[in-house]
């Protein structure tokens, strides 16, 4: 029996001693995202991690650049070590999410129409850009192109981003289903880049001869490389579309995802959080709508009727 409560007392001094990991981001540099290994929990630490996954429409060294300000801000504002968890696809995310493997996710605005209707992804807030909370897909052309228009682009060179992205695939996709074709038909090779500033360069380094981008991100680009207005042209821009928004497992704990809530509504508020959102080129998040998103379904919904009709 002393045997028993010495065990219990070293491990609840153990517990109380224990330290909590510091939030620290890996040195930008190649990043591997075909690598599959579990996800760290970090030594010595008593409290587990918030793990935040952000899909990949900028390259994953980008992310990291980019999102390094908001993770230390969230870590700050909750007082517990934050993840940071990167995957090559979308889909990708939306499956650690619905196992509990992550916590709350920056997605595409198709992968949470995916993830709502298969296990009930919840909106946790939208970005807002410069007064709105909507986006386009910018198709876009190397700027010595005689290209006009998506009919110009038959046979030629084109590249993708995401498999399920909205401006990246999906859109572009439904283009060319309005010449009475498909894809694979119509342009003469396609292929994946798995993130949007890197179809951008595609293009760009006339490594493809059109993509059709997220227009959030090639403006986000633009402003800082001025080289890209003068090597690319847009030639096509999409109507509106609901914004990429982030997002949490329907499971979460009401109290972590109110928590969550607060810490982006007020992000704008103070200087730190002024500063993350400029690095993610946002001006602020605000509360969102499932609404804001049904024209976007009623596009999917008119290309799978398409397909379905082209399968038959």
């Amino acid at each position: 029996m002393k045997w028993h409560n010495l065990s219990y007392f070293l491990l609840l001094v153990w517990l109380l001693t224990a330290c909590t990991g510091a939030f620290s981001l890996p040195a930008v540099g190649y990043i591997d995202l075909e690598r599959r290994v579990p996800l760290p929990t970090p030594a010595n630490s008593a409290v587990l991690p918030l793990r935040v996954a952000v899909a990949a429409v900028i390259s994953p060294q980008g992310t990291v650049e980019s999102y390094t300000q908001l993770l230390e801000a969230l870590q700050n504002r909750l007082n517990r070590p934050v993840e940071l968890v990167q995957r090559r696809t979308y889909l990708e995310i939306n499956d650690l999410l619905e196992q509990g493997q992550v916590d709350v996710a920056f997605v595409c605005t198709s992968a949470y129409i995916a993830g709502r209707v298969k296990f009930g992804m919840e909106l946790l807030v939208a970005p807002q850009v410069r007064g709105e909370t909507v986006y386009y897909s910018f198709l876009i052309v190397p700027s010595d192109s005689a290209t006009q228009s998506m009919s110009d682009l038959r046979g030629k060179v084109f590249a993708f981003t995401d498999p399920i992205s909205l401006s990246g695939r999906m859109y572009p996709t439904y283009l060319v289903k309005q010449q009475g074709s498909t894809p694979e038909e119509f342009f003469g090779r396609i292929f994946f880049t798995y993130s949007h500033d890197q179809a951008i360069l595609a293009v760009a380094n006339k490594v493809a001869d059109g993509a059709a981008v997220d227009s959030l991100v090639y403006e986000f680009f633009l402003a800082r490389d001025a080289t890209i207005g003068e090597k690319t042209l847009l030639i096509h821009r999409s109507p509106p579309f609901g914004i990429p928004p982030v997002v949490v497992n329907p499971a979460l704990r009401p109290q972590l995802k109110l928590e969550l809530q607060n810490f982006f509504l007020t992000l704008h508020e103070y200087p730190q959080g002024q500063a993350a959102l400029q690095a993610i080129g946002v001006d602020r998040f605000v509360p969102i709508d499932d609404r804001a998103y049904q024209g976007v379904r009623q596009l999917l919904s008119e290309l799978e009727a398409t397909q379905a009709e082209a399968r038959q």
